[in-house]
């Protein structure tokens, strides 16, 4: 799959803006603070309904306006698609023309693996950005997974107002084990999505790592959850009811689900360098490439951010010559070219997009 054409109006910084992109590699340079990271926020935004790094829809509005629009039209193997997303007062979301009622509508028309500089905190920071990398994978794959995971946050949200209310008003603890049923279904429904997710992507996160680290490294990956067993989280629930009325919310279930990762068997996050760090998530974000093309068939666009930051050129090269059928978005604040057929390059100058010859 192929973005063909990106248009964005009033978005950031821009004004208006149409790029017609290469099916290969586009390398978006220029210096910090032109616009080179809101081309790679417009496609991830088309493809998934939501911003990567803004707090809220107004943000990516030009100061100057109160309104923007973003529109990617592309190309699957079996199909072409046009997804608009409109912001104004609030956001409407348009797949080949027709408003959509529902974001699950929107996700996995147009399949993204994003890397950027802060991808580092899916592995160093806490078990949230673990959650979020899992569900916005999952997702894309299996768009159920988004209905079944927001149903599981409503109920989740139900229990946690009226633990509260026992607490505070004195009601009586019995409707907790209708809704504690209902959790518990959910919980292990989720479970079952990201613990199958999990164990794809071990595979090739295993031969990733190796050709990284030339066999230097072995590296695994272990689900953490208490919700895989339904009759043992029925206890878990049960023994902490008590627990978690004091406390006025819920303290076990899916919503405090983890993964490790393990580099020759020492967990990363305690042992790891820096270093490993960064390299474990390169491998994690190549191995989401490969499993997105055994479910779908096809690769997915790659959205490298600040590319160069991570990685030096001469591995950046290596990595982008074996790249094969994948278009890739790639900003950077240096140009630089490879020989391939399909690469364009653009400078980025306060706004501006200006395609130069490849």
């Amino acid at each position: 799959m192929w973005i063909e054409k990106l248009s964005v109006n009033n978005f950031r910084n821009y004004n208006t803006e149409e790029i017609n992109l290469s099916k290969g590699i586009n390398v978006f340079y220029g210096e910090n603070a032109q616009g080179k990271t809101n081309i790679i926020e417009a496609i991830y935004l088309c493809a998934v309904g939501k911003s990567f790094r803004a707090k809220s829809d107004r943000q990516m509005i030009n100061i100057d306006s109160d309104t923007a629009f973003v529109e990617a039209e592309f190309k699957k193997s079996d199909r072409e698609g046009k997804v608009k997303v409109v912001l104004d007062s609030k956001k409407s979301i348009f797949l080949n023309g027709v408003k959509i009622k529902k974001l699950s509508e929107l996700i996995s028309n147009l399949n993204i693996v994003i890397f950027t500089p802060d991808d580092i905190n899916i592995l160093k920071g806490s078990p949230d950005n673990r959650r979020r990398f899992l569900d916005m994978m999952i997702g894309q794959l299996k768009p159920n997974y988004i209905f079944v995971l927001n149903n599981y946050r409503k109920v989740l949200e139900q229990r946690n107002f009226y633990l509260r209310q026992i607490r505070e008003e004195g009601k009586s603890e019995d409707f907790l084990d209708v809704l504690d049923e209902k959790l518990i279904d959910l919980a292990n429904k989720v479970y079952i999505y990201r613990k199958e997710f999990v164990q794809k992507i071990e595979k090739e996160l295993i031969f990733q790592h190796k050709e990284i680290t030339n066999n230097r490294e072995n590296i695994s990956i272990k689900y953490i959850s208490e919700c895989g067993d339904i009759e043992k989280f029925k206890k878990v629930l049960l023994s902490r009811r008590k627990l978690d009325i004091f406390k006025g919310f819920t303290s076990k279930g899916v919503h405090r689900d983890d993964f490790s990762i393990f580099i020759n068997d020492r967990e990363l996050s305690v042992f790891g360098s820096q270093g490993q760090h960064r390299t474990a998530v390169l491998s994690l974000k190549l191995a989401e490439l490969a499993v997105v093309k055994t479910e779908i068939d096809e690769y997915p666009i790659l959205l490298l951010d600040d590319f160069m930051s991570e990685l030096d050129k001469g591995r950046i090269h290596n990595f982008l010559e074996k790249i094969g059928d994948i278009q890739v978005i790639i900003t950077c604040t240096d140009k630089f070219n490879i020989e391939k057929n399909d690469f364009f390059v653009y400078n980025v100058r306060d706004g501006y997009i200006y395609k130069e010859d490849s």
